[in-house]
């Protein structure tokens, strides 16, 4: 017999025909996109074997302490020296457990520094005020050292320290985990209470591609204060992209490193400035399962 006549959608109102239409025209931007994924960039800086042997030496360091079968934090230098392995930097941070302390390390950075509090309870509490920026000299930093011991207690308590200045920008966030159904996750955002209690984070799966993290800074709904919002100078999101792909490519390439935290990571119109991170060590589980899952494009 002849072939059935084309079925024609009818719609109650113009607009769901829109809508509908607008579906379709997503979908058809997700087949277009998804024959494009993009690239892992290759890094001649990457120091993937020397990272690797840092990181057996560092397990059976911990093992002799901690069950490792979990995750366990790395001490702070140890951290570091691995991110530098991949070329990320951390800016360096001098414990002040006193003011004499805070001045020597001030004098050897030079002025103006920053003095802020790292105890696990104040970390994410800027309101509390336990961060002092651009101090130009002892007497301020002396001062600034007396009001926070005065108000939110001893320094055994708040282990503050000293940190040179860095170029002002927009304060991020950067993590790495491991999701128990879909693998090493990589994710984005912006540093702060609201983001944080607007969930306002991006996430992509590990290995990232350059094409997965250019859209991911994009895709927060923050994303503007990245891109000049209000007449502000735009950020250096190329370096942003550069950071997000050695985080992913660390992770890729060593699964012991089972959690890694960049934060605050300060962008700045020129360059950026990682202030403080974590990362987390375990024996992996063996597992037959490999490779990012991604949607099919039928």
């Amino acid at each position: 017999g002849p072939p059935p006549a084309p079925l024609i959608p009818v719609y109650p109102a113009a607009e769901r025909a829109v809508r509908s239409l607008a579906q379709a025209v997503r979908y058809a931007k997700w087949r277009r996109d998804s024959a494009d994924p993009g690239r892992v960039p290759e890094y001649e800086d990457i120091e993937e074997t020397a990272a690797g042997e840092d990181i057996d030496r560092l397990l059976d360091e911990l093992a002799q302490h901690a069950d490792i079968t979990r995750s366990v934090p790395l001490p702070a230098d140890d951290a570091h020296a691995l991110l530098a392995r991949y070329g990320i930097h951390v800016r360096p941070a001098h414990p002040a457990p006193d003011p004499d302390t805070a001045v020597r390390a001030a004098a050897r950075l030079g002025y103006p520094v920053a003095l802020k509090t790292t105890a696990p309870h104040l970390r994410h509490r800027p309101d509390l005020g336990g961060v002092r920026l651009d101090l130009p000299g002892e007497a301020e930093l002396r001062r600034a050292y007396a009001e926070l011991t005065d108000f939110l207690g001893k320094p055994a308590e708040l282990r503050p320290v000293v940190q040179s200045m860095v170029p002002r920008g927009v304060d991020t966030v950067i993590r790495a985990a491991i999701d128990p159904a879909a693998g090493a996750v990589l994710s984005f955002g912006l540093a702060g209470a609201p983001s944080q209690l607007l969930g306002d984070t991006a996430h992509r799966l590990i290995p990232a591609t350059d094409r997965d993290v250019a859209e991911q800074i994009r895709s927060i709904r923050t994303a503007p204060l990245l891109f000049g919002w209000r007449g502000s100078q735009p950020v250096d999101t190329a370096a942003l992209e550069d950071l997000l792909l050695r985080v992913s490519r660390l992770v890729d390439d060593h699964p012991e490193v089972v959690g890694v935290d960049l934060e605050p990571v300060v962008v700045a119109p020129h360059g950026l400035a990682v202030l403080d991170a974590t990362v987390r060590l375990a024996r992996p589980p063996a597992t037959t399962d490999l490779g990012p899952r991604r949607m099919p494009a039928y």
